[in-house]
């Protein structure tokens, strides 16, 4: 097999320790000499002038957790380096050491069969890191939310019943006099904005309870938590604006696609990057977000259709995005959700609604160029001949003879 790296490294990176196994190729000739280095930030910079001293060119390690990320950082001055994919440089069973796995690695870098993942700028990395976190820091908002829920229908509070939001300004008022000592059920139902529509016999019912003290004091513990990821969610949003800054024209370009807001357009900045050169074709990005089915076939026959794993991050806010436009009005992914769902489910329909507002990303970021929506009429008019023939079938089952004649 031939040889593209005559000079390479692989790197079997942990929490404490690094091994690091440098081939190199004369001819037919091939030495390898194996070594360990702690992670300190001293010994990782020794082990950059230990690879430039056997004038190392390409290094390639596995994307083990975070710890690749420092090493990363160290050896990017002056090195090609390539994050590989655990599970796409297994080696064979049975010859499992941290020396083995950093030659195995070695000897795949130098023959090319090695299959590079995604790592953008440093920018782009702390864009996504913000993202990220805000992401995870909704879901713990909402776990806690849950768990007032659960509270209140312990102490048989029914405020789920009659507000649509427990966290809205009339749930609001009503937890924080719950947790002042209030339970008197019409001070409460006097609390409730008068845009509520429940009536306000039903308010007072479905705030009779039996509230007691250990209740109060998991309302006010769960609460408390809530503004405080509350007050921690506004302060990465300022974190993420700033960051998102230099990028601010593609964002408002990306918004212009029906169910696309702002903080949709900065996860897809975020997870992506500015420029897709890094996918060759928009089949690659489809691929490598997940949402393509799998490749699954044996004996002629195909076994399994679903998704791929792809890229958790982004494919969740898509679909999020893809349940907006498919609500969205006359617009074309509207008329795509409703002609999938009803051959082949709600679930099919929006990950192929997901898939579209992916291609149409793909397209806009490349070119630079806004939105065009094909309109809901879309499928109508790219086959009007069916349709006809399918209207006419339709009127002639109900009993009437139909003759076309064209307009004028």
């Amino acid at each position: 097999m031939e040889v593209l790296y005559t000079h390479c490294a692989g790197l079997d990176v942990h929490r404490d320790t690094v091994v690091a196994c440098v081939r190199i190729a004369e001819g037919r000739h091939v030495t390898e000499e194996c070594k360990t280095f702690a992670t300190t930030t001293s010994e990782l910079e020794r082990l950059r002038e230990w690879l430039l001293e056997h004038s190392v060119t390409h290094v390639v390690m596995e994307a083990t957790g975070v710890y690749w990320k420092p090493v990363w950082v160290v050896l990017e001055d002056g090195l090609e380096l390539v994050l590989a994919n655990a599970a796409h440089v297994k080696n064979v069973p049975g010859r499992k050491t941290d020396i083995n796995d950093a030659t195995w690695l070695a000897n795949l870098l130098a023959h090319g069969l090695v299959r590079a993942s995604f790592v953008p700028d440093t920018q782009i990395q702390q864009l996504r890191a913000l993202t990220r976190t805000r992401k995870q820091l909704v879901r713990e908002k909402v776990q806690h939310v849950q768990r007032i829920e659960k509270t209140l229908q312990e102490a048989n509070i029914k405020i789920s019943s009659a507000v649509s939001d427990i966290m809205g300004q009339s749930g609001r008022a009503i937890l924080e006099a719950l947790i002042a000592g209030e339970t008197h059920p019409d001070q409460l139902a006097a609390l409730c904005n008068y845009r509520v529509k429940a009536s306000r016999q039903k308010l007072r019912e479905a705030l009779r309870g039996r509230v007691s003290t250990h209740h109060r004091f998991l309302l006010r513990l769960h609460y408390e938590q809530i503004r405080s990821l509350e007050a921690a969610i506004a302060e990465i949003d300022r974190e993420v604006g700033e960051a998102a800054a230099p990028f601010q024209h593609l964002v408002e370009l990306l918004k212009t696609i029906p169910g696309v807001s702002d903080t949709v357009a900065e996860v897809i900045l975020s997870e992506l990057g500015p420029d897709m050169w890094r996918f060759p074709t928009v089949g690659h990005l489809l691929s490598w977000a997940g949402l393509c089915p799998r490749n699954d076939e044996s004996a002629g026959k195909r076994r399994s259709t679903r998704l791929r794993y792809g890229a958790p991050w982004l494919k969740t806010q898509l679909v999020q995005s893809a349940w907006c436009a498919a609500r969205t009005k006359r617009t074309y992914l509207r008329a795509q959700f409703t002609r999938l769902k009803a051959r082949r489910g709600p679930k099919k329909a929006i990950m192929a609604v997901a898939a579209s507002i992916l291609t149409a990303v793909y397209y806009m970021l490349r070119d630079g160029v806004a939105y065009q929506d094909l309109g809901p009429d879309y499928f109508d008019r790219l086959d009007a001949g069916k349709l006809t023939k399918r209207l006419v079938r339709k009127l002639e089952d109900l009993g009437y003879d139909v003759a076309l004649k064209k307009a004028a």
